[in-house]
């Protein structure tokens, strides 16, 4: 199989820098796994799709009980199940953050993923938080954070806000959450077999600017993290600069405490590479583990544990943060009609018998997602109707008779007009 890396050309102080870091043998083995076609991957919603299983599996993914390989890349596009929030396209080394929170976390938290988009790192955190915890999604970028919201919202799961601000608006907010989680921007190493450009725009100068940011951006969120919280630090790139050497810093100048994660050997995630530095850290590299670049740090912050209250979390949120999704399912007036908020449909614990629920062929379904006109059964009932594909929600309709309105948010259409010839199913029931 022709992979992008074959024609790759790395940048000579990359290779400089890894050899350096890895030795010559590792260095080979790294290379070679650059060389591989990335691994497709994607998480089931443990609230979704309890009764189903990928038809393309090609093996679990160990770190995550809902992340499955699949042997091919399949038009995820023409899915309706993936519009549904069934399931989440994510490349499975970015899966660890459902280990680390499901080990760590034992009881209800409220939790500030602090750099969210596009959302995956935060509805895996959703699925492995206990019942009863709250998440806060944050993204600065106003077009980055509205797809995070619109993630968030087809996840379907309760207690989730989603914000777009900096990190010093929550720094200002004051210490709020049992758990940060910073995903920081980075020079994006770890992309490089997934994305050109990613090894166009690196350079040491980068990786330089880079490592300042992301020393400012924890500063920030280590003000919101209560006494005896966790902070999650992870990038997606390899250098030490941005990783041993950051979380050296946050050590010395923060007091932050490395927390350890109890792994398996049969991963092959790669500890510290930094010398004289041996805090436990967790580094997923191609030809070493199976998924892309990742490194990952739990910190501690010292001190009498506290813990936070979702209901001065929310109260906080509101009155200090820009917020574009509380989770509130209150109608809004249009007209003399009410209409629902589109997260309701897709509420994975909606009460079923508020609405009547329209069945959509594979066809209809994609027209109802482009956001075209479709037709329901003639023993629809009129009024507001849940449209639903394989049984999953997909949003609400009016139905008037002879046609029915499409409520699908306009933001979120499919823009393709390709329909494929038939449905190729991905998931399937278990």
């Amino acid at each position: 199989m022709h992979s992008q890396c074959d024609d790759m050309t790395l940048p000579e102080d990359f290779i400089r820098q890894m050899t350096t870091l890895l030795g010559t043998t590792r260095w080979e083995q790294f290379r070679r796994g650059l060389e591989e076609e990335p691994p497709v991957s994607i998480r089931l919603n443990n609230m979704k799709a309890e009764h189903m299983r990928p038809t393309c599996a090609e093996g679990s993914v160990p770190w995550c009980a809902d992340g499955w390989y699949l042997d091919h890349r399949p038009a995820f596009t023409f899915d309706p199940l993936l519009h549904a929030g069934v399931y989440y396209v994510q490349e499975a080394s970015s899966m660890f953050i459902d280990f680390v929170l499901r080990q760590l976390v034992k009881r209800p938290v409220c939790m500030l993923d602090l750099c969210a988009a596009p959302g995956g790192k935060s509805t895996a955190a959703r699925s492995a938080l206990p019942a009863g915890s709250l998440l806060v999604s944050n993204e600065p970028i106003g077009t980055r954070a509205q797809i995070l919201a619109e993630n968030i919202v087809k996840w379907g799961h309760a207690d989730c806000i989603v914000t777009s601000n900096y990190p010093e608006d929550y720094g200002r907010s004051g210490e709020m959450f049992d758990v940060v989680l910073c995903d920081v921007p980075c020079s994006g190493e770890g992309m490089f077999r997934k994305d050109a450009q990613a090894i166009d725009e690196w350079s040491l100068q980068n990786v330089e600017k880079c490592w300042r940011l992301q020393r400012d951006i924890v500063g920030e969120a280590w003000k919101s993290l209560l006494s005896g919280g966790l902070l999650v630090y992870s990038t997606c790139t390899f250098n030490t600069k941005e990783n041993e050497e950051n979380i050296r810093f946050f050590m010395e100048t923060l007091g932050a405490q490395p927390v350890s994660v109890e792994t398996e050997a049969a991963w092959n995630i790669t500890g510290s590479l930094l010398q004289g530095f041996d805090a436990p850290v967790y580094r997923f590299m191609p030809g070493f583990t199976r998924g892309e670049g990742l490194f990952m740090c739990v910190l501690r912050k010292g001190g009498d544990e506290m813990q936070g209250d979702k209901q001065t979390v929310r109260k906080a949120v509101g009155k200090k943060l820009r917020t574009l999704y509380t989770g509130d399912m209150e109608p809004t007036a249009k007209g003399k009609n009410l209409i629902p908020v589109h997260a309701e449909a897709l509420f994975a614990e909606r009460n079923p018998a508020k609405y009547p629920m329209a069945e959509l062929s594979y066809e209809q379904a994609i027209s109802y997602l482009r956001h075209e006109a479709i037709t329901l059964p003639a023993d629809t009932p009129r009024g507001i109707v849940v449209v639903s594909f394989m049984g999953q929600p997909l949003g609400f309709a009016k139905n008037i008779g002879n046609r029915a309105n499409n409520l699908y948010p306009q933001n979120w259409k499919i823009k393709s007009s390709h329909t494929p010839s038939e449905y190729e199913t991905i998931l399937s029931p278990a």
